[in-house]
């Protein structure tokens, strides 16, 4: 019989990713959410509610590990409310013996800890962090204490083909047709990022070695770490033309953060683009093997090359 998976949050960036990746990779696969946004061929759905824990409970009954895709919006993470989305989770696992997969982040990090490690001591720049810190904290005394397993693997900002409303869409190519791309900084510092269809197959490869792990692992998925000036190059050379390049308005974000939340806690978010921060794991680039992963030009040309094809066929 084939290892089993619900994907909590399938419609999400991760989840979708993570879906694609364990049915190509033969698992059995159910999402579970609100609605089936983006179905796939193969991937079986259960429509229901994440904050109900016995509809959790009873969508991963069958499946030998979860992925928690679930993500509330950036302006409703405070006041419990991330917490509370997890705790149901982790209620709904209680005693159950799976495996939990969670996507971490690099916010649980200052902005002078520019190598981050797994063993890298954790000091949040921002509200955002600390929360995201106390829900891994959360996350690890449940493994260790309520029978089940829990594998975090942390990445840095998500891209991929067909990612619609992330940094991508909505900033970095939202005057492409007019020859513009916005780059966030001009600091020479490396960002981490996360191709997509790598993230997944990193999560289908630690979940198939789970039997050799602990209760409770955290992972560090080094990515591709890059200047602005990498990803301005890469963009151009997809594109096959010049193009000018400009700054992320910034300032104009900050004013209308005044009025709307969400663009409020990106702008807090900034520190991440002007400081270098890049994720290290040798146990799991040992895990992954020294061919694993796509090149950087070439999931770059992955994720921009159909808006380039678009704007040709509408000229």
């Amino acid at each position: 019989m084939p290892s089993t998976i619900t994907i909590l949050g399938p419609n999400g960036h991760a989840g979708h990713a993570a879906a694609k990746a364990f049915a190509a990779a033969g698992w059995q696969v159910t999402g579970f959410g609100r609605a089936n946004r983006k179905s796939l061929k193969g991937v079986a759905f259960i429509a229901g509610d994440a904050a109900d824990t016995a509809q959790v409970k009873a969508a991963i009954e069958t499946s030998d590990v979860v992925f928690n895709g679930l993500n509330l919006p950036y302006q409703k993470w405070f006041g419990g409310a991330a917490e509370a989305q997890l705790e149901a989770v982790l209620t709904a696992l209680k005693g159950s013996g799976k495996t939990l997969l969670f996507p971490g982040n690099v916010y649980n990090y200052a902005a002078s800890a520019r190598v981050i490690a797994p063993d890298t001591p954790q000091h949040p720049e921002t509200p955002r962090g600390a929360v995201r810190m106390r829900m891994e904290r959360r996350l690890r005394q449940a493994a260790e204490t309520e029978g089940f397993q829990a594998i975090v693997l942390r990445a840095g900002d998500f891209y991929g083909p067909g990612s619609d409303n992330d940094w991508f869409d909505l900033m970095i190519l939202r005057e492409v047709a007019k020859g513009r791309i916005a780059l966030p900084t001009r600091k020479p510092v490396r960002h981490a990022w996360a191709y997509l269809p790598d993230l997944a197959d990193a999560f289908v490869a630690l979940a198939e070695r789970r039997s050799e792990l602990g209760l409770h692992e955290s992972f560090h998925f080094a990515g591709h770490a890059v200047t602005a000036d990498d990803l301005y190059a890469a963009i151009e050379n997809t594109a096959g033309r010049s193009l000018k390049r400009t700054d992320f308005p910034w300032r104009m974000l900050g004013a209308i953060g005044l009025a709307m939340p969400m663009i409020r806690e990106v702008v807090k978010m900034r520190y991440l683009w002007d400081n270098e921060m890049v994720l290290t794991d040798p146990w799991l680039a040992a895990i992954l093997g020294e061919d694993f992963g796509t090149p950087f030009t070439a999931a770059i040309a992955a994720t921009v090359a159909p808006v380039f094809t678009q704007i040709r066929a509408a000229a």
